[in-house]
Order: C-alpha cells, then sequence, then structure tokens
C-alpha cells in the first residue's frame, strides 16, 4: 500500500478540501472543540506588512468576515533583528484568538486563527493573500478535539 494514498487522513487537512460539508458544521457540542488554521504567504507588499495602521485594519476586517467578535485592544509590536525583524501581533477574541507575524526581510506573514466558533478557512486564506497582496500562499487546518 502506498503512504501517500492515506496522507489524506492523518495529516492536517489543506483548505478548503476538509469536508463536504462546512467546517462551521464540524465544530460545537458533541463535535470537536475548535479550528485552527494557519495560513503562510508569500512575497507579500512590503508597504502593507510594514504598517501597524494596516495590520489593525486587517484584524478588524478579518473578524468581521469571519464573525468574530474582538475582546480587547489588538497588540502589535514591532522587535528583533536581521530576518526575524518585523511585527507581530495578537487579537484576542470571544472564541480564543487571532495571532500574526511579519517578516521583513522575507516580505511573509504567518496567520493563526483559533476558535471554538466554526468558520470557513478557505475565506481566510483568501482574504489574507489579497489584504496583504501576497503572490501565493498556503494553508493548513486542524480540528481540535
Amino acid at each position: 500500500m502506498n503512504a501517500l494514498a492515506n496522507a489524506e487522513s492523518i495529516l492536517p487537512t489543506m483548505a478548503p478540501t476538509l469536508s463536504p460539508i462546512g467546517s462551521e458544521e464540524l465544530v460545537g457540542e458533541g463535535k470537536a472543540w475548535g479550528l485552527s488554521t494557519s495560513v503562510d504567504l508569500q512575497d507579500c507588499n512590503p508597504t502593507t506588512i510594514k504598517s501597524r495602521a494596516k495590520i489593525k485594519a486587517y484584524v478588524v476586517a478579518l473578524c468581521d468576515l469571519i464573525g468574530m467578535k474582538r475582546y480587547g485592544d489588538c497588540q502589535i509590536v514591532h522587535f528583533g533583528d536581521g530576518r526575524v525583524a518585523g511585527y507581530s501581533m495578537i487579537q484576542l477574541i470571544e472564541t480564543s484568538l487571532i495571532s500574526g507575524h511579519f517578516a521583513n526581510d522575507t516580505n511573509r506573514a504567518y496567520l493563526d486563527i483559533f476558535s471554538c466558533k466554526g468558520y470557513d478557512p478557505a475565506v481566510v486564506e483568501e482574504f489574507s493573500k489579497k489584504f496583504f497582496g501576497a503572490s501565493s500562499s498556503t494553508s493548513s487546518m486542524t480540528l481540535r478535539c
């Protein structure tokens, strides 16, 4: 038996091919505890990922888009040297959190969305790619049990 033939059943699922039913229906009472999506963006617009105001606007727009209620202020801090220099962001939401790391040196962004309320990972990836002007993106989704 080819090991790759069964890889889909053991590796984190790539959005949007998770399931014939929406991911929103997989989270909740008697189902998975939550949904975690990681989105990696390549070749982002450097002006956008280096702007505190634009990162904050992204968080507000993303939360509105996927129906998440922000809890408190978004924290956005620039630090680091060399290849790790850039902004890091965290936004608590009533159902968990959104975080991101923006690498100045490579114009890449690394985003994580975890919530015990369902949302569509494909929507998150597509919106994030467009907002940050990325040339390409990859994402992975994990149900948290």
